[in-house]
């Protein structure tokens, strides 16, 4: 049993969707999911700039017991994911959450995300 929000499974296909998301966009999606820190917005700044080529990273940070979600985008991923592109897909996101479907609702951003930021 996976210690964690997801099972085996959700994981599996949560690790496929990001390196199917780097390989096509040429960017580097990463996930947290965790407590954060308030600010909010702060920590997950922070945790973004802590990934390697951080100019290149697109970080989606949720805290399901805050209800909190972030999406942090270097500085190069920014040139090609826009803060609505961003919302929208966190608003798809929060949908899903509040269905009660974490693991379908970060692959929909993930998806969404790479689906903005095009092929490199």
């Amino acid at each position: 049993m996976a210690d964690g929000p997801f099972t085996t499974r959700q994981l599996l296909r949560l690790d496929e969707a990001l390196r199917a998301a780097d390989r096509q966009t040429g960017l580097t999606f990463s996930v947290y999911i965790g407590e954060l820190e308030t600010p909010v917005r702060e920590h997950a700044e922070k945790l973004q700039k802590q990934i390697e080529n951080h100019d290149h990273v697109v970080l989606i940070a949720v805290s399901p017991n805050q209800r909190k979600l972030e999406i942090v985008t270097g500085n190069e991923a920014r040139k090609r994911i826009s803060d609505r592109d961003a919302k929208l897909a966190g608003l798809s996101m929060a949908a899903a959450f509040a269905g009660g479907d974490l693991a379908g609702g970060v692959l929909s951003g993930i998806d969404q995300l790479a689906s903005h930021a095009g092929r490199h």
